[in-house]
């Protein structure tokens, strides 16, 4: 058993890089295993062991004494310990409470770096319950994949591969106690279930092999999840794009991709967008996929702790709770104007003797253009377009609706929130990629000019575009307003 527990260890490079590593001791079998095989170990990677234990007081005094049983195994071995204790609510779902709480505690003592890793005693008896457990559930390959023997935060299983049996007979042969948890007997638990009853009628009725075969099962999920964890990464690199706490990608590219590949996109791009996958299912993929192959217009699908959103040829996945941004600020002459809630601003310049070239600018795309500076109403604000805006941009023979603009231009809809538009005591004077009003717009010859240009930079060349508007007003000795 030793020698598949080394294996398993070196296969999957456990303590590589490693000296200080947790054992997670609650007192039970698996557990006390666990720490006997790496204490026996340790001097083969030169690791340095501390036991780690925290007490849940779901079982009041039962809870103290196996923290108390755990306490003195350490001693007895003479291993550090650390020892916490946890206040859970007895409302919920009980189980999912405890596995968080030991979870946050693990983590907690991987952040302080007190230890490099965390040694979990999970055994395949354990893997097998949870496939099985998943597959009911209506897990995918990502969830048969079962429990990692290795997880990014630094957590390990080296008893893995080895059955339950197999651990109780070893602590037998060496005279080693355990504690027995007396809520693992009770069948008001989903896992315990599966463990007492339906896993043994299986294997009686169906497969003697069955904990074997669950496991092998995982292992072949888990080598499936390895390789499209590498392909998903490159396929996400050139199609998910993240900004300002949303994810978003184009309709097409997600409709061109292999069905599976399109699954596990969209499943990054859930977890990317949620921080989780946590309940999301088969139909909230299936749903995002159809509103990708849509041919055409807007729809939205909505999933635990997330808003999908189709416009146009753009999906966005974002957290709920987005309201239409609200904002109205003074707009000075010169001078830089951030767009509230955006990392973008409005540059404003005033010409007094421009190029005839320059005077007649309206770059479209570079988000430019310029107002005849004598006829416009002062002061200007900047604020967000209203439902109902309408003004003549430059080249429209009449009024056009904002909205009409955003439509003609295929603005997604999230981008419309917060637009920014210009005006002056008369109305509208210019919107950002719409450009400025036909009757204001300045024309060869006009003179002084304003001229008025979107920045989407950094920070630091917004705060740049800020001192040399500064500079302008100082060395011209007066500020228009």
């Amino acid at each position: 058993m030793l020698a598949r527990i080394v294996q398993t260890i070196e296969r999957h490079g456990m303590f590589h890089g490693c000296r200080k590593v947790g054992v997670a001791v609650s007192g039970g079998a698996d557990s006390v295993c666990l720490l006997e095989v790496l204490r026996e170990l340790a001097p083969r990677w030169g690791l340095t062991l501390m036991v780690v234990h925290l007490d849940h007081g779901l079982r009041g005094e039962e809870s103290r004494r196996d923290a108390e049983f755990v306490r003195e195994l350490a001693a007895r071995m003479g291993l550090a310990v650390s020892i916490q204790r946890a206040e859970l609510s007895r409302t919920g779902n009980l189980e999912q409470a405890g596995r968080q709480a030991r979870l946050t505690f693990f983590r907690e003592q991987l952040a302080t770096g007190g230890v490099d890793r965390v040694a979990l005693g999970h055994t395949r008896t354990d893997q097998a319950e949870t496939v099985l457990f998943r597959f009911l559930r209506g897990a995918g390959t990502a969830g048969l994949a079962g429990i990692r023997p290795v997880t990014a935060e630094g957590m390990v299983r080296p008893l893995i591969e080895v059955d339950r049996r197999e651990v109780e007979g070893y602590l037998r042969e060496r005279g080693m106690e355990w504690r027995e948890d007396s809520s693992n007997r009770s069948v008001e638990f989903a896992r315990n279930r599966i463990r007492h009853e339906l896993l043994p009628q299986l294997a009686r009725e169906w497969n003697p092999a069955l904990t074997e075969t669950l496991a092998r099962m995982a292992d072949w999920a888990l080598a499936e999840e390895a390789y499209w964890e590498g392909e998903i990464d490159r396929l996400a690199s050139g199609r998910l794009t993240e900004h300002h706490g949303a994810v978003l990608l184009r309709a097409e590219d997600l409709a061109g991709l292999p069905l599976a590949a399109a699954r596990r996109l969209v499943r990054r791009a859930i977890e990317r967008a949620k921080g989780n996958l946590r309940s999301l299912g088969f139909d909230h993929i299936a749903a995002v996929l159809e509103l990708a192959a849509a041919a055409e217009g807007h729809g939205q699908v909505q999933a635990p702790g997330l808003e999908i959103v189709r416009s146009f040829e753009w999906l966005r996945l974002a957290p709920p709770g987005e309201t239409r941004m609200t904002y109205e600020v003074p707009a000075p002459v010169p001078g830089v104007v951030r767009i509230p809630g955006s990392d973008a601003a409005i540059a404003l310049e005033l010409i007094e003797n421009p190029e005839t070239s320059e005077a007649g600018a309206y770059v479209c795309n570079n988000e430019m253009g310029c107002l005849e500076w004598t006829r416009v109403s002062r002061p200007l604000w900047l604020r967000n377009w209203h439902p109902g805006d309408c003004y003549r941009p430059v080249g429209r023979s009449g009024e056009e609706k904002i909205k009409t603009l955003f439509q003609e231009a295929r603005i997604p809809l999230w981008e419309r929130r917060g637009w920014p538009v210009l005006t002056d005591g008369a109305g509208i004077v210019w919107a950002r990629k719409f450009g400025p009003a036909a009757g204001l717009a300045a024309a060869a010859g006009s003179r002084p000019v304003l001229r008025i240009r979107g920045v989407a930079r950094p920070e630091s060349e917004l705060e740049s575009a800020e001192r040399g508007a500064a500079s302008k007003i100082r060395e011209a000795g007066r500020e228009v307003s």
